[in-house]
């Protein structure tokens, strides 16, 4: 059996967290003792020293959330790295990271939360109501919550007590004028949009039959994951796709339906789509009676496919070719569609490396197609015998000359995949 030996006022942060993890994998193998009155009181003194362990994992994450440290690990945002990594349940990560972002501003709870005088529940809490509100009333917010968690009113109670300070104060500052969802009635659609006090927008709305059909047309395939490790929700892969659209990184919807001549002609082969849904020859033969429909060659007499350093900008004719070879982008595990990504130099035409030539180029999503660009060294590419590329996803490089220490045991899987 190990001991733990640490002096608690000289041990550095990282020696105080290798002591705590052991003592909780010793803790968590053993049995609880038979006696239902011990246990009651090792449930009592074991959960408020979780709760300040939270205290004390508050402020990681704060550090963690401000210096963007997850995006170097391929991560889109830090509630993804906490549901992926620490396993947590979405409801769960956002609470934590809530926390997280108000405790600077909550400076009793956060004072009280740490010195085990105020549990993580009223913490959560407390930190959920004033998300939205300015620092001023913030902090008469708090003193308020505050009060009443000491006269024992339940979590639940002060939840509901916050919901009425944020309507209060929005009444007072009359930002609640839009009338009820109700009263719009449903034949147009409408979309509210109000500025945080951090600059970004909070959005509410609803849309009619046709404008939901076009929302889901164009928005629906961009809000796919990105991969197995993507862990974003649906609402956050939603923004995502609605930025990428607002951005210019979305082009008109249209849809590429690959067959041979033969099949046009009367021919029973069936065609097919950029993502290899077979589609039956007579419906491919009706599409093309109302599209356009242009020949895809591979070579250079007929598609110029083969442009070399002089342009940097992958041409029509280039793009239909590498989405009949990507159905979704080059990163293993993404299911971003290939018509709705962008084209990727394989090696860097900014470095010389890479021309403008089909064999070069593939095709990534916005996301990995930013993070390849930010993280060369996080990229492992292959090559497969058909010609596409392949790229995976590295755990980033530590800095050098930076101190690295071995974890604690915790009974978890590394993040990335180990060396042998």
């Amino acid at each position: 059996m190990g001991t733990v030996a640490v002096d608690l006022a000289g041990a550095s942060t990282m020696e105080l967290v290798n002591a705590a993890s052991a003592i909780a994998a010793e803790l968590a193998r053993r049995e609880p003792p038979e006696s239902a009155a011990a246990c009651l009181e090792l449930t009592e003194i074991l959960s408020a020293a979780g709760d300040m362990n939270e205290a004390a994992l508050a402020g990681f994450v704060s550090v963690v959330d401000t210096g963007r440290e997850v995006q170097r690990w391929g991560f889109p945002s830090t509630q993804s790295w906490l549901r992926n990594r620490l396993g947590m349940r979405d409801t769960r990560a956002r609470e934590r990271l809530t926390l997280a972002r108000q405790r600077h501003r909550l400076t009793q709870v956060t004072r009280r939360w740490r010195t085990g005088d105020l549990s993580l529940g009223y913490a959560a809490t407390i930190a959920g109501a004033v998300a939205r509100l300015d620092d001023e009333d913030c902090g008469a917010a708090e003193e308020i919550l505050l009060s009443m968690a000491d006269q024992d009113f339940s979590a639940g109670k002060v939840a509901s007590f916050g919901k009425r300070i944020r309507d209060v104060i929005a009444e007072r500052d009359g930002t609640e004028q839009a009338p009820r969802d109700a009263e719009r009635g449903y034949e147009r659609s409408w979309i509210d949009s109000t500025r945080s006090l951090d600059g970004g927008r909070y959005i509410k709305g609803w849309l009619n039959a046709e404008d939901a059909a076009i929302w889901d047309g164009t928005l629906g395939p961009l809000a796919k994951p990105a991969g197995a490790d993507d862990d974003r929700d649906l609402p956050e892969r939603a923004a995502a796709a609605l930025s990428a659209v607002l951005s210019g990184g979305h082009r008109a919807t249209k849809v590429t339906v690959i067959c041979d001549l033969d099949t046009l002609t009367g021919g029973a082969a069936p065609a097919r789509l950029t993502d290899g849904t077979p589609i039956p020859a007579e419906q491919a033969r009706r599409i093309a009676l109302a599209a356009g429909v242009s020949p895809l060659l591979l070579g250079r007499s007929h598609v110029p496919l083969y442009l070399g350093y002089r342009e940097r900008f992958a041409t029509p004719g280039q793009r239909r070719v590498l989405e009949t070879l990507y159905p979704t982008c080059a990163v293993v595990g993404c299911e971003v569609p290939g018509t709705l990504s962008e084209v990727d130099h394989v090696h860097g035409w900014a470095l010389g490396d890479s021309p403008t030539d089909i064999d070069q180029l593939a095709l990534t999503c916005g996301f990995h197609n930013r993070y390849k660009a930010a993280n060369p060294n996080q990229i492992t590419i292959r090559r497969t015998a058909d010609g596409r590329y392949t790229y995976r996803l590295q755990p980033p490089r530590p800095d050098i000359g930076s101190e690295t220490r071995e974890p604690a045991a915790t009974g978890r899987p590394p993040p990335w995949p180990q060396a042998a």
